[in-house]
């Protein structure tokens, strides 16, 4: 199996191209971010595209193209994004795919559309299994598997935890299923009341830290089995997902550190 790390642009500080330096430098293989035009509207800096493509070339990094769908139509949205993440060259699409409220028959449509159109480009898709979205819970997710066997995750677990307040202990079956669709891992570990614990290596998370592991260690394993290449982003976010101190606003820990923390605990799971 072929490991490959990405660190997310969420909550990175400082001009672009620092960030790419840094990045690089740390020993990622690339970089995980919506569309260049949209990182300012979810990350809250500008990035321009001709500069952002430039430093992909020149630190040798490669890129996830993260499409984030929205408005009332979000096959036409998804259809749209994917149509420019493309034109990036990118590795993979991960995709935040539909939204939990629509109607089960809206999810089918959506999700025989989006395979219509990965097989068209042909860039694999992972989407996420995130709140709020058409895969935030293990049981629907597992229905729209089952439904659609060429259907590929991007799994991020924590949310699954949030969302069931649980550490999905009645949910072995359906989490046997989405780890043989997994493609791509966000290496975040959440706990029974949230999606991100405040450190990853606190020893007061160590049960949580455990459960995540043992599910990200079948995925490997699968992959392994396969031969084929398995990616993870260590995706800690800032605030609201960073806890901060009451009254001081100061985040409990620096994310920086702990999603290398979390990279180099990842790559020791192998």
């Amino acid at each position: 199996m072929k490991l490959k790390s990405y660190k997310s642009l969420w909550g990175m500080e400082g001009s672009l191209e620092r960030q790419f330096e840094r990045i690089a430098a740390a020993g990622y293989d690339g970089i995980e971010s919506p569309l260049p035009k949209a990182i300012e509207h979810y990350f809250g800096f500008p990035a321009e595209e001709k500069l952002f493509c430039s430093l992909l070339e020149r630190y040798d990094l490669k890129y996830i193209a993260m499409v984030i769908t929205e408005d009332e139509d979000h096959e036409a949205s998804f259809r749209h994004q994917v149509e420019q993440a493309v034109t990036f060259d990118p590795v993979m699409i991960n995709s935040h795919s539909a939204k939990d409220r629509m109607t089960f028959d809206k999810q089918l449509s959506f999700f025989e559309k989006a395979q219509a159109v990965e097989q068209k480009y042909k860039v694999p898709i992972g989407h996420e299994t995130h709140r709020g979205r058409a895969m935030y819970s293990p049981w629907n997710t597992a229905v729209l598997l089952r439904e659609y066997p060429e259907l590929k995750l991007t799994a991020d677990f924590s949310h699954w935890v949030c969302v069931c307040e649980s550490l999905l202990e009645d949910q072995k079956e359906n989490m046997l299923l989405a780890i043989q669709r997994v493609i791509h891992i966000h290496a975040r570990v959440g706990y029974t009341q949230g999606p991100q614990v405040p450190h990853p290596g606190a020893p007061e998370y160590a049960t949580e830290l455990n459960a995540h592991e043992e599910w990200w260690k079948q995925v490997m394993r699968k992959h392994a089995d396969g031969g084929t290449q398995l990616s993870f982003t260590p995706e800690f976010g800032p605030n609201p997902y960073m806890p901060r101190l009451a009254f001081t606003n100061q985040p409990v820990s620096d994310l920086w550190e702990v999603c290398l923390w979390m990279k180099s605990r990842f790559e020791q799971l192998i």
